[in-house]
């Protein structure tokens, strides 16, 4: 064991947060938030690398096979590493808590994803990068973050390089009366509460542009359609407020109404916020995908990190990732 670092103890009851690694910048702006969080929530951080192993047909030859267990070793030294080097720096910069945080550091043969939807089930959180080192690393958002967005079964959080942060930090949390924006709202308050930043909770209104004479179409006037919307996400905030209230959780909330497309009126109100949260899936027209158009809006293109949240899931069925990992705790 290292000095000053601390295992996970096995008391059953503390929250647990997991996030992935890989050597990419990507992957290291995730740590530093993962660390963070956990250290904020008093939570154990389970970091998770994983290393495909591919076999290469030579030719008429056997099968090259590469050293597994240098690669497994040259893995979790280079995690390792990386943990200490991040940790230290949050330390060195005064984030309170950080020394205190329980690691365990998981390395395991294949590909990284089943590996992190099994890591993740009855886990608070999972924390990815927007983009790794994998072929998409090009893209607004990599496979790996993308899939886990999709299919893990805790809350997400997609982390994107943060350009600034607004004083007094600022959580923005999107709502549609849906019962996955519900849960988004809940996370959002969860999250301030424990920072103390304040909730802006957004919903937005896009009227109708009907390619016909109006006067045959009864439609509901912008200011209704908008003093409608205002009532409805009071009730809906108020609602939560008071049960976080009951529970001993406060947080300070404001409400804001726009009109435009969700996710642009989102990604615009983001700016300069600490994080952005909405749920997977809301009530548009394709609100029977695993991924929402706003949420996978949203997690390509926010300023900062993106929490993406699901209402309460079954057991995942684990996916086996071809091999038990290694796990060390340090």
């Amino acid at each position: 064991m290292d000095a000053g670092i601390h295992p996970i103890r096995d008391d059953g009851g503390r929250p647990r947060v997991v996030v992935g690694v890989d050597g990419s910048p990507g992957s290291r702006a995730a740590l530093v938030h993962a660390l963070t969080t956990a250290a904020q929530r008093g939570a154990e951080l389970e970091v998770v690398s994983s290393y495909p192993v591919n076999l290469v047909w030579t030719g008429g030859l056997p099968l090259e096979i590469p050293d597994t267990e240098a690669i497994r070793v040259d893995t979790e030294s280079r995690a390792r590493a990386l943990v200490d080097d991040v940790r230290s720096n949050l330390s060195t910069i005064g984030i309170p808590g950080v020394d205190a945080v329980g690691v365990r550091l998981v390395v395991s043969e294949g590909r990284a994803v089943p590996e992190l939807l099994k890591r993740s089930e009855h886990a608070d959180l999972l924390v990815v990068g927007s983009r790794g080192r994998g072929a998409m690393r090009s893209a607004l958002l990599g496979s790996v973050a993308l899939h886990c967005a999709t299919h893990a079964p805790c809350p997400v959080l997609v982390v994107h390089p943060l350009s600034s942060v607004a004083e007094p930090p600022r959580v923005v949390v999107g709502v549609d009366g849906s019962a996955e924006s519900r849960a988004a709202l809940v996370a959002a308050l969860g999250d301030a509460g424990r920072t103390g930043a304040e909730v802006e909770v957004v919903a937005a209104y896009f009227p109708t542009d009907y390619w016909t004479d109006v006067t045959l179409v009864l439609v509901q006037s912008v200011e209704a359609i908008r003093a409608d919307l205002q009532r409805r996400t009071d009730e809906l905030v108020a609602d939560v407020v008071r049960e976080r209230s009951a529970a001993g959780g406060t947080s300070r909330v404001r409400t804001t109404i726009h009109e435009g497309p969700a996710a642009e009126v989102l990604l615009q109100r983001a700016q300069n916020a600490q994080m952005l949260v909405v749920g997977t899936r809301g009530r548009g027209a394709i609100r029977g995908l695993l991924l929402g158009s706003v949420a996978l809006h949203c997690a390509m293109h926010a300023p900062g990190p993106v929490m993406l949240v699901h209402p309460q899931r079954s057991r995942l069925t684990a996916v086996d990732s071809g091999s038990e990992p290694a796990m060390t705790e340090f």
